[in-house]
């Protein structure tokens, strides 16, 4: 007997996140629920996509399910943390055992402040969903991948930004999902260059670097939220960046370069992916050459792209 075999692909969009304050604590008590831990902050979604691909194949004599998890052709199963964590939690809901095969591929680097690891978070719930008939509500699809980035330490609010779509404050930490989107002008374009890879959870994980972030970002939102605009946007942020003083902490020296010669242009502004050694700037089509100038001169050491703010929320779904 033939195996019959299912496949979906789901896009999720990137994500750039400006600033945050991390929440995990009430009045000095730590948050044991995951769903209440996440961040406040701002960021903007990109028309560049991760995919995760999810191909499925019946077997009658299977007696447990199988995963194989790939990142950009890497194969890295178990080591997936976020990807495994969900399949592990979702298997408690199929209706026989399962071989499967998780491919993530993205248009921008892992590890690099393009929230690479929502998106896969994302595509793998809302995928499984769709090839075995779980029948999630779009709330509960959110909450698990929430659930399993904060678990996980590779991220704290950037699901609810991906659902979000355009530019977006998210003014409470956690899930559900409290979101407010800052509309942003017509034909603005974003390029960012990147060095290399800052691990999230090395991050979270430092208690002085921590405590600086969750300062920086309440004093970053507050100022946003009193004048909500992409400007406003772009100036908090690179005082979130100089508030904590990370490029100093992380010797992030060419970031800090690139940043600063960006905004010496009469553009929108330009500053650091959170959290990567990345740096975007935002501009007028009328002034995308000069900017792509400018990350130019730091070849070849940086990576370069361009895109555009996504506003949609649609999250597309191909099944064969």
């Amino acid at each position: 007997m033939i195996p019959q075999k299912h496949k979906v692909i789901v896009e999720v969009p990137h994500r750039i996140s400006g600033f945050f304050e991390i929440v995990d604590e009430i009045n000095g008590m730590k948050i044991n629920n995951p769903e209440k831990i996440g961040s406040r902050g701002a960021g903007f979604n990109l028309n560049s996509f991760g995919r995760t691909e999810i191909m499925i194949e019946d077997q009658e004599d299977l007696k447990q399910n199988h995963c194989q998890v790939y990142i950009n052709n890497e194969e890295l199963n178990a080591n997936a943390e976020t990807t495994y964590y969900i399949f592990n939690y979702l298997k408690n809901f199929f209706k026989k055992y399962i071989k499967i095969k998780i491919v993530h591929k993205f248009d921008l680097p892992v590890g690099c402040g393009y929230g690479a690891s929502g998106s896969g978070a994302l595509g793998t719930v809302y995928g499984l969903d769709c090839l075995l008939n779980l029948d999630f509500s779009p709330y509960e699809k959110g909450r698990i991948a929430h659930i399993a980035e904060v678990i996980n330490k590779t991220g704290l609010g950037t699901v609810c930004g991906q659902l979000a779509g355009g530019l977006c404050m998210l003014k409470e930490p956690g899930y559900p999902c409290n979101f407010e989107r800052i509309s942003i002008p017509h034909n603005l374009k974003i390029f960012c260059g990147s060095f290399g890879i800052i691990a999230t959870k090395s991050i979270l994980t430092n208690p002085e670097l921590s405590l600086r972030i969750k300062k920086a970002g309440n004093k970053a939102l507050a100022k946003l939220m009193k004048n909500p605009n992409i400007k406003t946007f772009v100036s908090v942020s690179n005082e979130f960046v100089k508030d904590t003083d990370m490029l100093s902490i992380l010797d992030l020296k060419e970031v800090k370069e690139l940043i600063e010669n960006l905004n010496q242009l009469n553009i929108i502004g330009a500053s650091m992916n959170q959290l990567g050694r990345s740096v975007y700037a935002i501009c007028k089509k009328r002034d995308e050459r000069k900017v792509l100038e400018v990350f130019e001169c730091y070849h070849p050491k940086i990576r370069i792209f361009e895109s555009s703010i996504r506003e949609s929320t649609k999250i597309p779904l191909e099944k064969s």
